[in-house]
């Protein structure tokens, strides 16, 4: 008996094989190190800066996830991405090739290490498709389209605008699963969100961490080579916000959370008109600033109606920690805020008279509904701002894309 329980407590416990996932990104730092060390050694010196910059976000993904799930894969991803770092750094030619060389030959390593392993049951594609937020994604990528719209004053390129989305809807994806398994143990415990795939142990953490992983890189790589760098840039900056700083920290430590945290919603304008113009000036920021001074009004209508639910979580929103009254001032306050910045695209000269007609028309209903949710603080109030302030946005930017197209 003590000899067989010895025995059983002996036995390894089988690793698990990596998810198809991970091992695109693994294959694709792979084949991005191999293109940048052939175009170095052909001196296609452009070429080669562009493929080198391309292999930094996959490689830098892998290294992320074998540090949190798959420690044998950690080993020669930080040396793959250490070895291009330092590739990079140097300035003699044969030792740049050597670093590069090793680098290759590191990300090799890793990409076979993604084969071995137990297989692992996938989960639905059904599941996946609900990592990724569909609904609110939506939204996101009409805001990112009428951002683009405005600042190209008019309809850009099909290519380009087909391009942009594919792009950014990738970068919202991605953060929305990583979303999915930050927050996993807080949806666990409400009644909103406990059928999530993570939450509901559908889909294991490791495989959506994989997979929003996939996403981000492939959404930098996309954008980065088709696009622009700074598109790609901000479309990573939001996730990275979105995903640490957010849900990692704001989400969990104050009831401003939505208010600070609100600036990674309002990233997709920002990238729809990086996309079409290649920087950011103030009319885009004044797109932001919308977005920004929505968020607040539009999420703390739902926390209203779901307080229990973030209460049992331990999630500090504001109408747990300051109130119900406290919460409906602050909407009304925000909404008015709200209304106001949505008249400086028109003073600034970005859109025309059309615009400030749609938006002071929606605003004014807007607000309406806020005083009213502010006399009296109903479920039903509630749901009605919630709802209108969805139609709202949509509207808002669609009344931007029409006139910027007039």
């Amino acid at each position: 008996m003590t000899c067989g329980a010895a025995s059983r407590r002996a036995r390894p416990v089988p690793e698990l094989r990596p998810g198809p996932w991970l091992r695109l990104i693994a294959v694709g730092a792979a084949a991005a190190a191999a293109l940048a060390v052939v175009s170095g050694a052909l001196s296609l010196h452009t070429a080669h800066r562009a493929l080198a910059a391309l292999a930094l976000p996959p490689l830098a993904a892998l290294v992320a996830a074998a540090w949190v799930a798959h420690r044998r894969l950690l080993a020669p991803s930080v040396a793959a991405l250490g070895f291009f770092l330092a590739a990079a750094l140097v300035t003699g030619r044969p030792l740049h090739i050597a670093f590069a060389a090793l680098a290759l030959a590191a990300a090799l390593v890793a990409t076979v290490a993604t084969v071995r392993g137990e297989p692992v049951a996938a989960a639905p594609w059904g599941d996946y498709v609900t990592l990724t937020k569909p609904r609110i994604m939506s939204l996101l990528l009409l805001t990112g389209a009428c951002g683009m719209i405005v600042g190209a004053r008019g309809f850009p390129s099909a290519g380009l605008f087909a391009e942009t989305m594919v792009g950014l809807a990738l970068a919202c994806g991605g953060a929305s699963a990583l979303n999915h398994v930050l927050d996993r143990d807080l949806d666990s415990h409400m009644r909103r969100t406990d059928r999530r795939p993570v939450a509901a142990e559908r889909v294991a953490p490791t495989r959506a961490l994989e997979f929003g992983l996939a996403l981000s890189a492939l959404s930098f790589v996309l954008l980065a080579s088709l696009v622009n760098v700074l598109t790609a840039v901000l479309a990573l900056a939001g996730n990275l916000f979105y995903v640490f700083v957010y849900t990692r920290w704001l989400k969990r430590s104050t009831p401003q959370n939505i208010v600070i945290g609100g600036a990674a919603g309002a990233v997709p304008p920002l990238v729809g008109w990086a996309a079409a113009t290649g920087d950011v000036t103030l009319p885009a920021l004044l797109l932001f600033a919308i977005v920004f001074f929505w968020t607040p009004p539009h999420f703390w209508a739902l926390a209203l109606l779901i307080r229990e639910d973030y209460e049992a979580a331990g999630v500090p929103m504001l109408p747990v920690v300051r109130g119900e009254r406290e919460t409906t001032k602050q909407i009304a306050l925000y909404s008015g805020v709200l209304v106001a910045v949505t008249a400086s695209p028109f003073l600034w000269g970005t859109l025309g008279l059309p615009y400030l007609v749609a938006a002071l028309a929606l605003g004014a209903v807007f607000f309406v509904l806020a005083l009213g949710l502010r006399s009296e603080p109903t479920p039903r109030r509630a749901a009605l701002l919630f709802h209108f302030s969805l139609l709202y946005l949509a509207l808002l930017f669609a009344a931007m894309a029409v006139d910027a197209a007039l």
